[in-house]
């Protein structure tokens, strides 16, 4: 029996920490896997995860800079990974199953957002393929490693972006004209609608999955962006400072509900929803809070799971 996506009363909210989450949780023991671990909301997550006794894992398309920026957090290892180069992907997930260990926490965190049209691997929307498909082959292929000691929970980063555009079927990789926000928005819909389908897949074996918003966080995601679009937004003024603090969270507090959905006992026992805010979010169809039904329908996260393993020819179900 699936979720309901509705709230379920968790306690916490909008300016909940990561560490607030984590009180009285030992992971102890654990491995966490955090793919962009090392900036933004990645580094905090990887943090809190780390604070609470994780060994954490973070693959990195900049290992040297990953390195560096994570000298001082202890239990932390780095792996090379580019997510928009399915070689590297396939490289590292062989050589983290060679290490015979299994993975407690996966966390698909890393993300571009509405850079220039970029084209990778055999032409593919860059967006697209580094946000859903590397994370998508490198799940699949990580399978093994997630499955054993009785499963693991897998968090997708999705976006209230999500609500810019459903999956565009007839051409998703926008070879008829490129929108930057549009095909952010498909890519933050096709990282929810993974984790429904990796969930209906996963939970006989005790793989669980969660989509997760993080909220409007401030990072170097947003280095795409020119000053004046961002105080279109109303996101900052002229000056470059929060026009609307009230909205926007911390580093640390996006990262809460991250952690919050790979780490909580609320949450035992299910998955295959969005959530926000450190809640399972609700359906929303205007600009309300919450999510878009088309981007957990399971009729269509089915279909880009077909389209993914076609695409990328991975498939650890097939």
């Amino acid at each position: 029996m699936s979720t309901p996506q509705h709230k379920i009363g968790s306690g916490f909210g909008h300016g909940t920490k990561a560490d607030e989450v984590l009180a009285g949780i030992d992971l102890s023991g654990k491995l966490a896997l955090v793919t962009g671990g090392y900036s933004g909301i990645g580094i905090e997550t990887t943090r809190a995860l780390a604070k609470a006794g994780a060994q954490v894992v973070v693959p990195a398309r900049r290992p040297d800079a990953a390195r560096e920026a994570l000298a001082e957090i202890s239990g932390v290892e780095v792996g090379e990974l580019d997510l928009a180069d399915l070689a590297s992907v396939q490289a590292f997930a062989a050589g983290f199953l060679d290490s015979g260990r299994s993975i407690d926490i996966q966390i698909n965190n890393a993300a571009v957002m509405a850079n220039p049209e970029t084209r990778v691997g055999p032409g593919w929307e860059s967006q697209f393929a580094t946000n859903h498909l590397g994370h998508y082959a490198l799940t699949n292929q990580l399978w093994p490693a997630l499955a054993a000691d009785g499963g693991a929970r897998v968090v997708s980063l999705s976006s209230s972006g999500h609500r810019r555009s459903d999956i565009r079927w007839d051409d998703p990789q926008f070879t008829q004209g490129y929108e930057k926000w549009a095909a952010y928005g498909q890519a933050k819909t096709a990282n929810s609608l993974f984790a429904v389908q990796l969930d209906a897949l996963g939970k006989d074996s005790g793989v669980r999955a969660f989509a997760v918003h993080p909220g409007g966080i401030l990072t170097p995601l947003q280095r795409h962006l020119q000053r004046e679009e961002m105080v279109g937004f109303g996101w900052i003024d002229e000056e470059g400072n929060l026009a609307r603090p009230d909205l926007f969270k911390t580093p640390e507090g996006g990262a809460s509900t991250s952690v919050w959905a790979a780490t909580s006992p609320q949450l035992d026992g299910q998955g295959g929803v969005f959530c926000e805010d450190c809640e399972i979010a609700e359906l929303s169809t205007d600009d309300a809070p919450g999510v878009r039904p088309y981007a957990v329908d399971p009729a269509s996260a089915a279909r880009l799971w077909t389209l993914s393993a076609e695409l990328t020819g991975v498939n650890a179900f097939k």
